[in-house]
């Protein structure tokens, strides 16, 4: 049994009555409006503490900003690096390739993420829209 400070039990609670990903700041907006007096330093050592045991998953956007969620089924996306659209995939060719990983290096894998990035079709036409009137 992993032994968690009060910070962390709090953070998991937030985020167990979430629906989506949060930012930490946003997470720390939330705690707050819950009355939680807890700091945003202590927020982000706490989800950094979960994340390293696990009960915690992290995605890293294009912008650089880290999104935290409860570990799910693996999860798979297409973003557009324009408008920033993310659209979940729900396939997964490399669930076969954790396992062979993970027997091969006896490396313990908590959860894998796997992103395509490109323009999406509303951004390919603004694109090209702008492509034809520069020429």
């Amino acid at each position: 049994m992993v032994r968690r400070t009060r910070s962390q039990e709090k953070v998991l609670t937030v985020l167990k009555g979430l629906s989506k990903p949060i930012s930490a700041q946003d997470l720390y907006v939330e705690m707050r409006q819950d009355g939680n007096t807890t700091g945003l330093a202590t927020v982000y050592r706490a989800l950094d503490a979960l994340k390293l045991e696990g009960a915690v998953q992290m995605r890293t956007l294009p912008s650089g900003e880290a999104l935290y969620s409860l570990p799910q089924e693996d999860r798979h996306h297409l973003t557009c690096l324009q408008c920033g659209n993310t659209i979940a995939i729900d396939q997964c060719p490399v669930h076969d390739l954790e396992k062979q990983l993970h027997k091969a290096h006896e490396f313990k894998i908590f959860y894998h993420t796997l992103e395509f990035f490109g323009l999406c079709p509303r951004c390919q036409g603004s694109l090209s829209t702008t492509e034809a009137s520069v020429s």
